[in-house]
């Protein structure tokens, strides 16, 4: 769900800009290239913060690298919510080796994304 932006927030007023098709065309260009969601946060980046943006361009190998880390943490995020759901359901429930196990197979995990992602983040 979207969060709630106040009325002092909200982006009511309408900028017209006339342009040839060919410009047109460049600035749909320069968007994607910029991996801006829409043509107005392109401008508005480029009027008022330029500088505050960060652009991450991603070879083949880095997106199947990251796609593969997305599944890897959400298995981890799996096993965690099975040990969870264990712990709760018992009211005098001990951690057995087994849990101790995934705990540390979790951590493994979560260890190897934090590798991954700072080699790709610097």
């Amino acid at each position: 769900m979207r969060p709630r932006i106040s009325d002092k927030d909200k982006r009511k007023i309408v900028v017209r800009l006339l342009m040839s098709r060919e410009e047109k065309l460049r600035l749909n260009s320069l968007v994607k290239q910029g991996k801006y969601a829409c043509m107005s946060d392109y401008m508005r980046n480029k009027i008022f913060d330029q500088s505050k943006r960060k652009v991450i361009s991603l070879d083949d190998e880095a997106k199947a690298q990251l796609k593969s880390l997305d599944y890897e943490l959400n298995k981890i995020g799996v096993n965690l919510n099975q040990l969870s759901k264990r712990m709760n359901s018992f009211a005098g429930y001990w951690v057995d080796d087994n849990d101790r196990h995934l705990l540390k197979q979790a951590f493994d995990m979560m260890r190897q994304c934090l590798i991954l992602l700072q080699k790709y983040l610097r």
